[in-house]
């Protein structure tokens, strides 16, 4: 794709057809969100029945297999721990965010053995990461190595269909907490030891060194570097969705998403608005599918335009 300097700039002596090429990718985007709209709720319901066709077994195994996990967790951390836990299962999985995010984790590992099963990719240790293992800057590989033993606990996790209290963000945790509370107590004395029960779970928590914590850590902590980052090849699943959620300021579950078949104007657009040039960009949705075409006119697209489309994608 040469030239995309000057495809640009003809955008830019071009109005017209730039708008007509954001009109296009808008609409694109508009048929993607009604696909993510009616993620959640399907989700529910597919989780309360045995019709699973349309999420895939696998996928909805491991989703049912990891609230339940969450739920167990968090009932064995109230003294006594004899509490409802199907209400409590229920209850994390009536939580949309919770649920999206168990989901997103889910994705992310099937992506993570796609890649592996059509590229050979090592599923823990990318070469990205490797460099960053045996970089100089010992604040770096000391970070690489903790990252490279929480994402080898994390396919253990996955094939476990197992998600530790620990390596939920912060907000999940609340929710989490929040619903325990809703369960667990009823009287002053359930009350108490759901109470006791959440601040020493409270206690035991901190983001920062979750796998997703040191992910952000690593990735923002290169700079400018992390560019290298947004590549699959080059880094791994992991490191690209979190590479690809700071550099076009999305949030890490919908980068996620993107890679699904559905959702593939969405990736194009968000490696557009983290400064992707067309090829780059191409070559990223080849790894995923070796059918992939770019979306139409996203190489007339500024990185400003694509983050505009992204962000009033749903308005």
């Amino acid at each position: 794709m040469a030239g995309y300097s000057g495809l640009m700039s003809d955008a830019a002596a071009n109005p017209r057809a730039t708008e007509s090429v954001e009109a296009r990718l808008r609409g694109a985007l508009d048929q993607g969100d009604v696909v993510l709209g009616t993620v959640a709720p399907v989700l529910r319901h597919l989780l309360a029945s045995d019709d699973s066709g349309l999420f895939g077994d696998a996928i909805l195994a491991r989703v049912r297999g990891m609230i339940g996990d969450v739920a167990r967790q968090l009932m064995a951390r109230v003294e006594g721990g004899d509490g409802d836990l199907a209400a409590l299962t229920l209850a994390l999985t009536d939580n949309p965010a919770f649920l999206g995010h168990v989901h997103a984790l889910v994705l992310e590992w099937h992506l993570t053995e796609l890649l592996q099963a059509r590229l050979a990719f090592d599923p823990v240790l990318s070469p990205l990461l490797q460099a960053l293992v045996a970089s100089s800057d010992e604040t770096t590989a000391a970070l690489a190595m903790k990252f490279l033993a929480a994402q080898a606990r994390f396919g253990q996790a996955q094939r476990r269909m197992r998600l530790a209290l620990a390596e939920l963000p912060g907000d999940l945790l609340h929710a989490a907490l929040v619903a325990l509370r809703g369960v667990a107590g009823g009287s002053a004395e359930a009350d108490q030891r759901a109470a006791a029960a959440e601040a020493a779970i409270r206690a035991d928590y901190d983001e920062a060194r979750s796998r997703l914590g040191l992910l952000s850590r690593l990735v923002t902590g290169m700079g400018a570097g992390a560019v290298a980052a947004l590549s699959l090849h080059h880094a791994g699943a992991a490191i690209f969705l979190t590479a690809l959620a700071v550099s076009a300021r999305q949030d890490r579950d919908l980068a996620t998403l993107a890679t699904s078949e559905t959702q593939r104007t969405r990736l194009a657009l968000a490696l557009c608005a983290a400064g992707l040039k067309p090829e780059a960009i191409e070559e990223q949705l080849l790894a995923l599918d070796p059918d992939a075409e770019l979306p139409e006119g996203i190489d007339r697209l500024a990185p400003d335009r694509a983050a505009a489309l992204i962000a009033g994608a749903g308005h």
